[in-house]
């Protein structure tokens, strides 16, 4: 008869598991060296001339597959080589001026010997992340990172599960460290991901805000029923003043222009549109986006100042305009 199992309750369970396992895998990184070898391994790849080598079979070569895209993506040009086929041919992929990460939990996977022995013929510096530290791979490699023997989520504790997400967390951990002392940034992550959501987040503002004839901008001295007249044609519920260099010195909005007529209400409608003028109700300054503003940084800008629109501004002149609704509909969010 099949045992009754509560499916929230076994998830929590297997949560709880894999949170120990990352408890005992930082409390490893305090003691018995862990933390030195840790410090090594992130300067050697940071400091390496050629590419960082992934290597390992089964889950662990999935986990590898995977750290080798993550690093590629932020800056530690990275590549997976499987070890059959490194055994077949592929090991000439692997140059004197690359560094190896192998990843075994059990520390002897047979597979990754050929690996082992011709990285050790040509001088291929040799990091191995491993649940096994008296492991044939531990005492070969010259950068071993041993992770605790922590209880897999199976029930057996046979299928791998935390094993895997402990290699995966150092991987990752790696992965970010060098990030940060490379100082990989937002618009570092541009040029390695140009496509798809992330794509959009990271895209400079400046090659798709509206600009040219588009931009609602009028002059100082123009009277309200001319702003009326751009905020309607242009459509963007707000408007530029410009002085007579052509910088742009404040903003005035459709909500502007209704609190104006609504405190006006009692004049006629032919005055109150003719006798002030732009820099009367004008807000001075206004939220000013720079061109090379990344579209996530922007629609964060927008949202935090509770507005709809922005100008874009170089060397205090207008340049461009964007919107809330503009950067929703490229999918940034």
């Amino acid at each position: 008869m099949l045992e009754k199992i509560d499916p929230l309750q076994s998830v929590l369970a297997s949560l709880r598991c894999f949170q120990d396992g990352l408890e005992q895998m930082q409390a490893e990184l305090t003691k018995n060296g862990n933390g030195d070898v840790i410090s090594d391994t992130a300067r050697l790849i940071l400091e390496m001339k050629g590419r960082l080598i992934l290597s390992g079979v089964g889950k662990s070569g999935h986990i590898a597959r995977k750290l080798a895209a993550t690093f590629s993506s932020t800056g530690t040009p990275a590549y997976f080589v499987h070890p059959a086929e490194a055994s077949h041919g592929d090991l000439g992929v692997i140059q004197d001026n690359d560094v190896v990460l192998l990843m075994s939990w059990s520390g002897e996977t047979r597979e990754l010997s050929d690996v082992v022995a011709y990285c050790a013929r040509f001088d291929v510096p040799m990091i191995s992340i491993t649940g096994n530290s008296e492991s044939t791979l531990a005492r070969k490699t010259q950068y071993p990172i041993i992770l605790p023997r922590a209880e897999e989520a199976c029930p057996h504790n046979l299928a791998p599960t935390t094993s895997t997400l402990l290699q995966l967390a150092m991987g990752d951990a790696l992965a970010v460290t060098l990030l940060r002392m490379r100082g990989f940034s937002e618009e570092s992550f541009r040029n390695f991901h140009p496509g798809g959501k992330l794509g959009s987040v990271l895209q400079p503002i400046s090659e798709f805000m509206f600009k040219g004839d588009q931009l609602p901008l009028v002059e100082m001295d123009a009277p309200i029923i001319e702003v009326i007249s751009e905020i309607s044609n242009k459509g963007f519920g707000i408007v530029g003043m410009r002085d007579v260099n052509g910088n742009l010195v404040g903003v005035i909005t459709d909500g502007d222009i209704r609190r104006y007529l609504e405190s006006n209400a009692s004049g006629t409608m032919k005055s109150v549109i003719w006798k002030a003028t732009a820099a009367s109700l004008m807000t001075p300054g206004g939220v000013r986006l720079e061109p090379e503003r990344l579209s996530a940084r922007a629609l964060n800008i927008l949202q935090k100042n509770k507005i709809s629109a922005a100008f874009v501004v170089e060397d205090s002149k207008p340049v461009g305009l964007v919107t809330v609704l503009q950067l929703l509909q490229r999918g940034v969010a």
